[in-house]
């Protein structure tokens, strides 16, 4: 029996967030159907308990598997750090994909001395962040900075509202002038880059959009599930606020320039 997202690649996030790396998976797989699932009703994840975390990833994942697809990427930092491992033990025949923030790219980059690292309270809390810290967070000066509230109004558009400027001064304004480079740790974030920028300086950004791409095509074309040059690729957009104007802000997002 055929099943209504057989052959796709399902994608998750807590909302518009992971989108960013949508933009880079469509770009490097361009013969691609990707199935993209926001969880904004439940929207954010960052301020929530590692339980209820892995509870509704599971909850996803399941459901995608049961619509057919190939492949899952976790593009949630939050979600990634808490449940990764759970849902890789129990489908171990599926590949799940996470991402991480961009740190081991950051202190290998000649430029940076000064890494701010922006995240959820939950990313930057857990093993996964902890360990990517003490393997290379030892060679720079790290300044771990959570960043409450900052998902949850990028969910809400209008980027350059004043509000946006007033939330970012308040989290990341003190390290102006200490910071030359920035991670984005979360998949939201790079959707702000200019913002940023303009409130900490113009400093070289990295974000997991790109690796977790490249990621995703080393495992499916190692599984052999990667889709023929003959097939055109495709997007299909979901919501737990599956509204109208919700999805038409997933595409807004899909469409804005990030790089």
């Amino acid at each position: 029996m055929t099943r209504e997202f057989d052959g796709y690649i399902g994608m998750f996030d807590s909302g518009v967030g992971g989108v960013s790396v949508l933009q880079a998976a469509a770009a490097r797989l361009p013969h691609e159907k990707f199935l993209y699932y926001g969880d904004s009703a439940n929207a954010p994840y960052g301020e929530k308990s590692r339980a209820w975390i892995r509870d509704r990833s599971d909850a996803i994942v399941s459901n995608m598997l049961a619509l057919g697809v190939k492949a899952v990427v976790i593009a949630c930092n939050t979600a990634t750090s808490a449940a990764a491992q759970m849902l890789r033990d129990e489908h171990p025949n599926m590949p799940i994909i996470g991402v991480e923030p961009a740190l081991k790219p950051a202190a290998l980059s000649a430029d940076t001395s000064n890494i701010l690292v922006m995240a959820t309270r939950v990313t930057l809390r857990l093993e996964k962040f902890q360990k990517l810290y003490r393997t290379w967070g030892v060679k720079r000066t790290v300044y771990p900075v959570p960043c409450p509230g900052l998902a949850d109004r990028i969910e809400k558009g209008n980027l350059d509202a004043p509000d946006m400027y007033d939330l970012l001064e308040k989290l990341i304004g003190p390290y102006r002038g200490k910071a030359d480079s920035v991670v984005l740790g979360c998949t939201h974030y790079p959707f702000v880059k200019e913002q940023i920028a303009r409130v900490i300086g113009d400093v070289e950004m990295f974000d997991s959009g790109e690796g977790t791409a490249r990621q995703l095509a080393r495992r499916i074309d190692e599984l052999g599930i990667s889709a023929p040059a003959s097939q055109m690729g495709s997007i299909v957009f979901r919501s737990s606020r599956n509204t109208p104007d919700e999805l038409d802000l997933y595409r807004t997002f899909f469409d804005m320039k990030i790089s």
